[in-house]
């Protein structure tokens, strides 16, 4: 009787460590910390209005392919625009100089990243190399301001 209480307590500790480093990944996949890379790739640099909630380490895709990472985002007091360095994959050095980058919302969560659309040049982004068209994100707030104005003014006519 002894030694079958034994086993269950080993195999109900040999299960509770499983299920916490199974948690701890689960964890580092989704807060981005699983995949951090110290510098294969090239840099590019988009300028936005508006980042929204964009963070460090936010996916950077195209057609859905992840292609890349958010390396930083700073302020530029000069153009008063957000500053966002993304660092691509070397394997996606095929990128034309005129694609232009959004900011997308993914998920019900509102998690943001950048989305990456090819333009049609012949040249191909280096490092270093900054994209001139971007649309910043969508802040919903401001929607919902246009919105309850325009309904306001509707209803002045």
């Amino acid at each position: 009787m002894m030694v079958k209480t034994r086993m269950l307590e080993i195999a109900v500790g040999a299960f509770m460590v499983a299920g916490l480093v199974a948690l701890f990944f689960l964890a580092m996949h989704v807060s981005n910390l699983s995949q951090l890379t110290g510098g294969d790739g090239y840099r590019i640099i988009a300028y936005f209005d508006n980042v929204g909630s964009l963070k460090v380490r936010a996916p950077v895709s195209m057609s859905g392919v992840r292609v890349g990472r958010v390396e930083s985002i700073v302020y530029d007091q000069q153009r008063f625009q957000a500053v966002v360095t993304m660092l691509i994959e070397e394997q996606f050095n095929e990128i034309p100089t005129d694609t232009f980058a959004n900011i997308f919302t993914a998920g019900l969560l509102g998690e943001k990243y950048i989305g990456l659309d090819p333009g049609g040049s012949m040249d191909a982004l280096a490092d270093g190399d900054k994209l001139e068209h971007t649309q910043s994100a969508l802040v919903l707030e401001q929607m919902i301001g246009r919105f309850l104005l325009s309904k306001a003014e509707e209803g002045v006519d």
